[in-house]
């Protein structure tokens, strides 16, 4: 009989309602006693909650160290987890731990819903029976993981895209891991091999990064402003279709004297699905001449999260930094 943690963060899917009417958190130590189903899945469930349960808004890349260090004390104890989280920075804090658990070799899954656990029509129980089954499923899945409204998707690959429906996620450039129906139909050719290497936890991590989305009228001073940030180590720059940018002699020499000065600058496109590929257009090709990483299919969560474990292991290292920013660690961007 497998052994799974439940770990509860916080998030919609913890919730119920007082005798007032007002939200609170939901005592998951009686979890089973409120999903019954979970006693009919075969496996021993424990629980874990956080101290100070924290709303998806609020999560920090400390969190993200917090939670790492979590499953890294109860991993010989577990054959596998699933985490509990709230669903607006659900696919940060996936692709977070997709990089900070090196050599996985057991299913972390994170699950949330849109209506609390006590809602009349809630999803909150039937994406925590699937998570916690497929957690402790015959068919191992040694990925970090974000199921959702009958899927599952690797972690690093998945964005929020709906905040109304149930189907609130997606992964535009890589297939689900699993679908779910009647029975859980696993796409095996693209879940990841079980690693035999013992497991590393990267805890530093380095949070001098920042985001940024090009649009139409970008000021000169506007970037001017980003890319002189004090500490500034590395900026997502999320740019149009396959990868363009203005041409503007004043934004180019912005952008490209910034990274003469080390700044490490990743290009990923604002489309959902897609990658990119610089120099395809002339509005790319001065951004590969200046020294732009090509992001080619990462997703902003991912090229995030991903400069900043790296960063936090080879601080002084930007060259081993943009060769493995070009190389997918774990899935995270699709193979040549």
């Amino acid at each position: 009989m497998k052994k799974i943690l439940i770990i509860y963060t916080g998030g919609t899917i913890g919730m119920q309602h007082d005798a007032k009417g007002a939200l609170i958190p939901f005592d998951f130590g009686q979890v089973n006693e409120q999903v019954p189903e979970l006693n009919h899945l075969g496996c021993k469930l424990s629980h874990f909650a956080f101290d100070k349960l924290i709303d998806s808004s609020n999560v920090t890349p400390s969190f993200w160290v917090q939670l790492a260090k979590t499953i890294q004390k109860n991993y010989l104890k577990y054959d596998g987890f699933v985490i509990l989280h709230g669903t607006d920075t659900m696919a940060y804090s996936a692709s977070a731990l997709s990089f900070m658990l090196e050599n996985l070799a057991k299913p972390v899954i994170f699950t949330g819903s849109q209506l609390p656990l006590g809602a009349i029509r809630t999803d909150a129980k039937r994406n925590l029976i699937s998570a916690v089954e497929i957690a402790a499923g015959k068919i191992l899945v040694p990925e970090v993981c974000i199921y959702f409204s009958h899927r599952l998707f690797r972690g690093n690959r998945s964005e929020k895209f709906n905040s109304a429906m149930f189907e609130a996620f997606q992964s535009p450039n890589c297939p689900a891991l699993a679908n779910v129906g009647v029975h859980v139909e696993y796409n095996r050719n693209i879940i990841a091999k079980v690693s035999k290497k013992k497991l590393k936890v990267h805890t530093h991590l380095e949070t001098n990064i920042g985001l940024f989305r090009l649009f139409p009228g970008i000021g000169d001073m506007w970037l001017q402003n980003i890319v002189t940030i004090p500490s500034l180590k590395a900026i997502v720059m999320a740019t149009y279709g396959s990868g363009n940018a203005p041409t503007d002699p004043t934004f180019t020499k912005t952008l490209s004297s910034a990274i003469k000065r080390g700044l490490i600058v990743i290009n990923v496109s604002q489309c959902s699905g897609g990658s990119v590929e610089q120099g395809k257009y002339e509005t790319s090709k001065h951004l590969k001449e200046m020294g732009v990483i090509d992001g080619a299919d990462l997703n902003a969560e991912a090229a995030l999260t991903k400069l900043m474990v790296l960063l936090g292991q080879y601080p002084n290292d930007g060259r081993k930094v943009k060769k493995l920013m070009t190389t997918s660690l774990c899935g995270e961007m699709s193979e040549e």
